[in-house]
């Protein structure tokens, strides 16, 4: 028996053979393809085009004239079967890209409750974790990782295979074409200025939590050790080695693959000190 409790515009093209969840509303002129699955109390906007192997959780918004599930943007793919995966709450606002993967298998996935506002890119394989915020025109390279609870301010553009840690906050029009650590803050080309204070604030780090974590900041860049010896310092000292806060931070950094952002020099770039 049809489930009667989706609604679809008469004008919306939606293919037959599309698993739609229930209460699911399709606005005009939205199209949803053949290999597609949308899952309960979904709303897919006017215009919107949901199209490839793409699946999408419960309670997503897919906002006006927004494209999932498109081809990758890489010269390299040649009409392999990849998907696009979206878990639950995401509301992707009007015109944002999310390209499915470049490789037969692959995927770009994006995780539960983030917020991709006007124009936002995510390009093939992909990863966005969980409460993320992309501001309006965030750019993002295939491959990239953005982790749990970033945000990352409007018209900021990040390189292929950079990662983005976990409450770490991205300034408007920064350039990133290395790893960004958990909990900094990234401006200008490639560098860090601070931690996100008011993100972790928001985030319910207590005084003693976010003192913590700026002294291991402090160590890796304001100290005179180099980057090694920074980590051993951290993952051997009894009042960091371990505080999970800490050890999320060094395992991130050890990780990387690109190296890490730098520490801002006054006149180094164009953003004006921290005046807090």
């Amino acid at each position: 028996m049809p489930n009667t409790n989706i609604t679809i515009h008469p004008r919306a093209i939606v293919h037959p053979h599309a698993k739609i969840g229930e209460g699911t509303v399709i606005e005009a002129d939205a199209i949803v393809d053949e290999f597609v699955e949308i899952g309960d109390r979904c709303e897919i906007r006017a215009r919107a085009i949901v199209t490839g192997h793409t699946k999408i959780g419960n309670d997503n918004q897919i906002g006006y004239g927004a494209i999932v599930g498109s081809e990758p943007q890489d010269t390299s793919y040649k009409g392999a079967v990849s998907f696009v995966e979206i878990g639950d709450r995401n509301v992707l606002r009007e015109y944002v890209t999310v390209n499915r993967g470049t490789k037969e298998g692959s995927a770009t996935k994006i995780g539960n409750d983030n917020l991709f506002f006007t124009g936002a890119h995510v390009a093939h394989n992909c990863t966005i974790s969980d409460r993320v915020i992309l501001v309006n025109n965030v750019l993002l390279a295939g491959y990239v990782e953005v982790h749990n609870n970033a945000f990352m301010g409007g018209d900021s553009v990040v390189h292929q295979f950079t990662r983005i840690g976990s409450y770490a906050m991205i300034r408007g029009q920064t350039r990133l074409g290395m790893d960004v650590p958990p909990y900094c803050m990234a401006v200008d080309t490639n560098m860090v200025f601070g931690l996100n204070r008011l993100g972790l604030r928001r985030n319910g780090f207590s005084h003693d939590r976010r003192r913590t974590i700026l002294a291991a900041y402090e160590i890796l860049y304001k100290s005179d050790r180099n980057r090694t010896q920074a980590i051993e310092f951290l993952e051997s000292d009894p009042e960091f080695a371990n505080n999970p806060d800490i050890q999320l931070f060094c395992n991130f950094i050890k990780s990387s693959r690109r190296g890490i952002c730098k520490l801002y020099e006054k006149g180094a770039s164009r953003v004006e000190e921290d005046r807090d």
